[in-house]
């Protein structure tokens, strides 16, 4: 079922194309980029309170035909107590999962269980994602999701839903060589493949890339399954094993880098015996050394990318018909994406999408495009062609909230 649509046809939109004259994020003198996996405390806090949100958007539509009012972007996750050995450890005390902020418990004089939902949605997510953590075993779930508040409630009820806030949302194309490699890395990391040669190998793996020129240095953490690891000789032998594989993928990847320096488990130390290694009971580090929380991990792209216009807001959670923090930053991603694959002469673009609170969420305050040309490309041509782009993905943002609100697009 469709979502209420915010669309006013053949409206005059805000919309500006400037030409940036600034080098390409390839070719600045450093770059900074961070990826924090899937099984890092704050991706998982992230990717189940999106996970919640979609189940959430489902049971409205299927109940009342429409998306209810909820924000789940307020979780946390505690981190528990373990004792990790060599050979397998045992969990102490297991973690705690916080489900936060608001959402819809009634409408029509319907109930709707969102705390069964949850939890329901939480486990699955934990279940797919995370082979050794038992969510009924290892986690304790608590509900602390309230009922929204009048004022905002109130938007959902109205003929055209206005903007929840006034905030901003930017994205920007293509990835720099750091970027794709970083991405590409923790995902080749996180693959079945790996894992069935390295069962050893935690979900919990966090990278930064350092580009300097073009020398790039990976610094890479990965959490060890302490019950895949005899001793911390076995340790140091899979770690050397693993680095030769990784060392094999970056090189087929890499095109650009004159070197690539790779390092894994920093803090090490041979000297310590088990209490050198970084070992994890499993796979995580939330078992028992980090907490997490909703938003302080990846952009909507997946990355932290320390050079690049971003926002602080937290998209994953939020509610897909209304709040312009998931909105706005997933869609300027996808507009940018759009502007450099489909317009020639686009080296890259930046795009930021200012909301107004209470203005319907197609009609932004500003919609403006940054765009750095290829030499001698005409710049009106291609400011013609963004301008559509940009006012065409705006005027069809019914049909992209509908994605949004079907878990189509990553937030993290």
């Amino acid at each position: 079922m469709r979502l209420k649509s915010p669309i006013v046809m053949n409206i005059p939109r805000n919309i500006t194309i400037e030409r940036s004259d600034a080098f390409p994020m390839d070719e600045q003198p450093f770059e900074l980029v961070e990826r924090k996996g899937i099984g890092h405390p704050d991706t998982i806090c992230d990717s189940i309170m999106e996970a919640v949100s979609v189940d959430l958007c489902r049971e409205y539509q299927s109940r009342f035909g429409h998306i209810c009012h909820h924000n789940i972007d307020k979780g946390l996750l505690v981190a528990g107590r373990s004792l990790p050995k060599t050979g397998g450890g045992m969990i102490l005390e297991p973690m705690k999962l916080i489900f936060g902020d608001r959402a819809t418990y009634s409408c029509n004089g319907v109930l709707v269980p969102v705390g069964e939902i949850a939890e329901a949605a939480a486990k699955r997510w934990i279940s797919e994602n995370l082979r050794f953590v038992d969510p009924d075993a290892h986690l304790i779930f608590q509900n602390e999701i309230k009922p929204g508040s009048p004022e905002l409630t109130d938007a959902f009820a109205r003929k055209v839903i206005g903007a929840n806030d006034t905030s901003v949302g930017v994205g920007y194309a293509p990835f720099s060589d750091t970027e794709r490699i970083v991405l590409a890395v923790e995902q080749f990391l996180n693959s079945p493949d790996l894992k069935a040669r390295f069962p050893e190998a935690g979900e919990d793996i966090k990278i930064m890339g350092c580009r300097n020129g073009r020398k790039l240095q990976l610094t890479v953490a990965i959490a060890f399954v302490d019950r895949f690891v005899s001793n911390p000789q076995h340790y140091f032998e899979r770690k050397a094993a693993m680095r030769e594989e990784l060392q094999s993928f970056i090189d087929s990847r890499n095109g650009s880098f004159d070197s690539v320096e790779l390092d894994i488990n920093t803090l090490d130390d041979p000297s310590r015996g088990e209490n050198g290694l970084y070992l994890t009971v499993l796979g995580t580090s939330a078992e028992g050394g980090d907490g997490g929380q909703v938003g302080r991990g990846n952009r909507v792209n997946g990355l932290i990318a320390f050079g690049r216009p971003q926002t602080t807001e937290a998209a994953a959670g939020k509610n897909p018909v209304n709040h312009v923090g998931k909105i706005y930053n997933i869609l300027s991603h996808e507009i940018a994406s759009r502007i450099h694959r489909e317009i020639a002469g686009v080296r890259e673009a930046t795009v930021f999408l200012c909301s107004q609170i209470g203005r319907p969420i197609d009609q932004p305050l500003i919609a403006s495009a940054r765009i750095t040309p290829e030499p001698g490309a005409d710049m009106a041509e291609i400011g013609k062609h963004a301008n559509s782009i940009i006012d065409g993905e705006l005027e069809s943002i019914d049909l992209f909230c509908q994605k949004l609100a079907n878990g189509q697009y990553r937030v993290c």
